[in-house]
């Protein structure tokens, strides 16, 4: 009988109806599956940490489909069985992720969390700080995720302009090529990361580009810590010149005693972008439409294009 395996209990006591001749089985990926041959669709755990435990994921010979849990891929690509297809988690954590954007940009502009620390001082300093609306703001990376970012710092009176590896329109909306990044960054108060980590955004936002921000231009990234030049980041903020929001570090989790502990102007969440209550809801929603597309027969979703060399 076909197998899919489910990372945790939760997964499978709410998935609801099963097709007829599939199973369902916990199967967390920290041991080798003690029925290989069965197994056709494997969906990995959250914040899945893969070293040896790939070698699990090629022991199963059977297997059709690699689901991951998140929108981002890149770090699933070399290790993906050449018998299988990958799919990622899009659509699960856009809604999550694009809140956060948001909330992150308003934390800092806003001055949420030094209101916070004067709390528990017992200190009341009724200060100005700066508006979200009539910010321009850039969103670079225009997937799923990109799009639902767009739309919500529409709806707070902002300008925003939309960047992509290609030029579109797409939306209602003229997508900019990252090559014209460098000058759009000239006129940014607001510039949001949710491109992907490729070798292409790999250090995308380096020194010139940070030094092409305006005064007192926040800095929002909830895609990848990579994208951004740390080193680049970290001389920028110890200036007090511009600002950060971080979801995501390079390295990550930072290290005790790194800069970014510390730097003015920096507001940082330990990568819960897609750490929410609607996780589970929204996995299952994908899992149940992956797992009648192989009942049925029909192409999966969300299938990522893994170049041959990779495998």
């Amino acid at each position: 009988m076909p197998v899919v395996t489910l990372p945790f209990q939760e997964l499978v006591d709410r998935f609801g109806p099963v097709p007829d001749g599939i199973e369902l089985v916990v199967w967390d990926v920290e041991q080798p599956f003690d029925r290989p041959d069965d197994v056709a669709i494997t969906f990995l755990p959250f914040y899945f940490a893969g070293r040896h435990r790939w070698q699990y994921v090629h022991d199963l010979p059977e297997l059709e489909l690699l689901q991951l849990p998140s929108a981002g891929y890149e770090w699933a690509v070399p290790h993906v069985p050449g018998h299988a297809v990958l799919a990622n988690g899009r659509g699960i954590h856009d809604d999550e992720t694009a809140e956060l954007a948001v909330g992150l940009a308003l934390t800092s502009l806003r001055d949420i969390s030094a209101f916070q620390v004067d709390r528990t001082n017992g200190v009341w300093d009724s200060r100005e700080t700066r508006s979200l609306a009539d910010r321009r703001v850039t969103v670079v990376g225009y997937g799923a995720i990109g799009s639902a970012i767009a739309t919500r710092f529409e709806a707070f009176n902002t300008t925003v302009t939309v960047v992509a590896r290609t030029a579109r329109e797409q939306d209602g909306r003229r997508v900019h090529a990252f090559a014209e990044l460098p000058e759009l960054a000239r006129t940014t108060d607001v510039l949001v990361l949710i491109t992907p980590l490729t070798d292409e955004t790999e250090g995308m936002v380096d020194a010139a580009l940070l030094a092409a921000l305006p005064d007192g231009a926040l800095v929002v990234n909830v895609s990848r810590g990579k994208v951004v030049d740390t080193d680049a980041l970290v001389a920028e903020l110890s200036t007090g010149r511009i600002a950060a929001a971080l979801d995501v570090t390079d390295p990550e989790p930072l290290t005790p005693g790194h800069p970014l502990w510390t730097t003015p102007n920096t507001v940082l969440t330990p990568h819960v972008g897609g750490n929410t209550d609607l996780s589970v809801p929204r996995s299952l929603d994908l899992l149940r439409r992956q797992v009648a597309a192989y009942a049925e027969g029909r192409p999966f979703e969300n299938v990522i294009e893994v170049p041959v060399s990779t495998r």
